[in-house]
């Protein structure tokens, strides 16, 4: 079943090239309208998805990650609007420059073919991803966790269907129905028709997927993100955007983990932001020093440094100035997103080009790492690979560029 899904996806996906102009638009419009339509049925399904989460005690935040309420399926819709309008990449050429011998050299953007998406938890990547492949001209497989089994299944349905509506072959979009293990080994052999895989998930979902297949892959293995508050911050910014990174959505991929704090202001500062931590639940678990500062705040291990807690847990570091902070993220970060607040430009500056993580930020909460949020619609996921993409990828991180030569009759001598 399996091999058959990406056979088909693969003979899908070259019929993409020759779709009249605006169809791959027109049905992106019809899918995000089938969402709206077909919103009660998606919420029927999401909660038996729900219901079983709980049963098997996913985590609070695990479970919001799952939840299709109405505003998320009004999100999800006007997602694929916003993709829908962005500017089409596919045969868009650049670089064209004359050689001495009279040839004419450049790129044309092309689809890279059959993308590959594995995941977990939120049925929101399945619109996402699946509306990002086909703007840009890729034939997608999905293949959820099986905690969203139900929901992912309804919403490929409804998106199989705008297809069809629109003339565009359903197949484009293959959806894994089975959610045993075999099912990704046998999809992570086939490369013969699956040219680029992207996993999103947990750590250890990633791992699997990098050591066992034989396609490329494209991926983050976690979100270790930090905030370093500079001696020139100015605390009001620093206490709404912090609270903002790691409560909003403790769940997800750039919620803050570690909070470093410069030594010079930490006395005035620490207190009072972690008194609103703690209005919001959040365990901080702190160095020495942080510990000297505020009461109640739990030793931080050697491994706290190191993880990414989804969760309202918070590790905080004093260090002595933004040297030592840049030095703790190049060893315990992932390469994901890393923010500073200052009011310092020379500093801020600096952090910009020393921190050498997919996103980086000023006076911004780490949440901001998304694609929707950077303009391109959505997003396929997070790379913090440094192989053809870095950061949030949208439809330019889909497409490849090929060479296109004109000439008038020359040969090589």
């Amino acid at each position: 079943m399996i091999t058959d899904i990406a056979a088909r996806a693969k003979k899908a996906s070259r019929a993409l090239v020759g779709l009249p102009e605006g169809a791959k638009a027109q049905a992106l419009r019809a899918a995000a309208q089938g969402l709206r339509e077909k919103r009660a049925d998606l919420e029927r399904e999401n909660a038996r998805d729900v219901a079983g989460a709980r049963e098997r005690g996913l985590s609070t935040a695990m479970i919001d990650r799952l939840t299709l309420t109405e505003g998320v399926i009004e999100s999800m819709a006007r997602a694929l609007e916003e993709i829908a309008d962005l500017p089409d990449p596919v045969g868009r050429i650049t670089g064209m420059t004359r050689r001495p011998n009279g040839l004419v050299v450049g790129k044309m953007k092309i689809p890279i073919g059959v993308v590959a998406i594995i995941y977990e938890s939120r049925p929101n990547v399945t619109a996402d991803a699946a509306g990002l492949c086909l703007k840009a001209g890729n034939a997608v497989i999905l293949r959820g966790g099986s905690e969203a089994i139900h929901s992912n299944s309804a919403i490929a349905e409804v998106l199989k269907g705008a297809l069809a509506r629109s003339g565009i072959e359903p197949d484009v979009i293959g959806f894994i129905p089975v959610t045993d293990r075999q099912a990704i080994s046998e999809l992570l052999s086939l490369e013969e028709y699956i040219d680029l895989v992207i996993p999103r998930g947990g750590e250890g979902l990633i791992r699997t997927v990098v050591e066992n297949s034989r396609i490329p892959v494209l991926k983050h293995y976690k979100g270790v993100c930090h905030i370093f508050v500079d001696r020139d911050a100015d605390f009001g910014k620093a206490y709404s955007i912090c609270i903002n990174a790691k409560v909003q959505r403790p769940g997800v991929c750039n919620a803050m983990e570690t909070l470093l704090v410069d030594e010079a202001v930490a006395r005035d500062f620490l207190p009072g932001m972690i008194g609103l931590f703690r209005e919001h639940g959040v365990e901080i678990r702190g160095c020495e020093k942080t510990r000297a500062i505020v009461d109640g705040v739990l030793p931080a291990t050697e491994d706290d440094w190191y993880t990414e807690f989804l969760d309202l847990v918070l590790a905080v570091k004093v260090t002595a100035g933004m040297q030592e902070a840049i030095d703790h993220i190049e060893q315990y970060g992932s390469d994901h997103t890393e923010a500073i607040i200052t009011e310092n430009y020379t500093r801020a500056m600096e952090f910009l080009r020393m921190v050498d993580s997919s996103t980086v930020l000023v006076n911004a909460s780490t949440r901001f790492a998304d694609g929707g949020e950077f303009g391109l619609g959505a997003e396929v996921g997070i790379s913090t690979s440094k192989i053809h993409s870095y950061g949030p990828m949208g439809i330019e991180d889909l497409t490849i560029g090929k060479f296109i030569v004109f000439g008038d009759g020359q040969i090589r001598t």
